[in-house]
């Protein structure tokens, strides 16, 4: 089968075997979407080397059950797993990241236990959104946010466009902080607030939590400028390199900062279904698997939001 994949910070489509281990299902991949993770564990991110991607829908061959599946496999065996939750799972493999070859492929395979059917009613061209949108989701199992909040969103990419979506559907008043016109009329157009990093930071001490979704290591300081005293930031960006941290402010106006990964996939699914998330709106090219590095190269373009992979 062909895949795409990365070593030692080298991408390529290569001819590899099909996946065959007896003890999880195999899924024949129909669509695949690159992710700023992938672009980073190409630059060396998690040190991983195989085949890359983790977002994907696809068709479990023995049964013809068309999926999503949840990234995080884990052992089954600890508490953790026990309690219906791998995310953190010591011995955890992750999907196209941390020991586990990908969604970039052909085919794929995952545990029973982390495949979800695909509602009828959802196509593939938004089903393949359901990790990301997951990850959206999951800023709400880290923090509670109420109506009457003040949230700020900081990146106009994909994950920010998609957590703001997510958080306006709370009641929340949501601002989404951007450099793109043409990225920032995408919220717009679902009624949220937008505004430029200049005009952000003219706004400081005036939002009771703040998400960090700009990939970039400056989105931090902008963040904590904008943050009541007593108020929460939540981290979504992963990046490889290092981001200089100065604990004063922090420590000063007592910031409560939350790490915010995984999601999990069933509240994703079900706002797919009610077309409550515009990511029609998100797609900007679609390639075949054959020109993966091409695909590659166009999603780490200047502008370009989800570039798509069909096997």
């Amino acid at each position: 089968m062909l895949a795409l994949r990365v070593d030692r910070k080298k991408i390529s489509v290569k001819d590899i075997e099909k996946p065959n281990r007896a003890d999880e299902a195999l899924v024949r991949v129909t669509l695949s979407g690159i992710c700023n993770t992938d672009l980073e564990i190409a630059r060396g991110y998690a040190g991983f080397n195989g085949t890359i991607g983790h977002e994907f829908v696809g068709v479990v061959e023995e049964s013809g059950q068309r999926v999503v599946g949840e990234i995080n496999a884990g052992c089954g065996k600890c508490e953790l797993c026990r309690g219906g939750d791998s995310r953190h799972c010591a011995a955890r493999t992750v999907l196209g990241i941390h020991g586990r070859d990908g969604a970039h492929a052909e085919f794929l395979q995952l545990p029973g236990i982390n495949l979800l059917p695909v509602p009828d009613n959802i196509p593939d061209e938004h089903a393949v959104f359901t990790e990301p949108l997951a990850a959206a989701c999951g800023v709400l199992e880290r923090v509670t946010i109420n109506s009457d909040d003040r949230v700020a969103v900081v990146g106009d990419g994909k994950l920010g466009l998609l957590c703001a979506q997510v958080i306006a559907l709370t009641g929340a008043s949501v601002v989404l902080i951007g450099k793109h016109a043409e990225k920032l009329r995408i919220a717009e157009r679902r009624g949220i607030e937008t505004t430029s990093p200049k005009l952000a930071a003219k706004r400081k001490r005036e939002f009771d939590v703040v998400v960090e979704a700009s990939g970039s290591a400056t989105g931090f300081g902008l963040a904590l400028e904008l943050l009541r005293p007593r108020c929460q930031l939540v981290l979504k960006s992963t990046f490889h390199g290092k981001t200089e941290l100065d604990a004063a402010p922090i420590v000063v106006d007592e910031i409560s900062i939350v790490g915010s990964r995984c999601g999990r996939f069933k509240p994703a699914l079900d706002l797919l279904k009610k077309k409550a998330i515009d990511v029609d709106s998100l797609i900007s090219e679609e390639y075949p698997l054959a020109k993966g590095v091409q695909g590659m190269r166009r999603a780490a373009t200047r502008g370009v939001l989800k570039v798509l992979l069909r096997p």
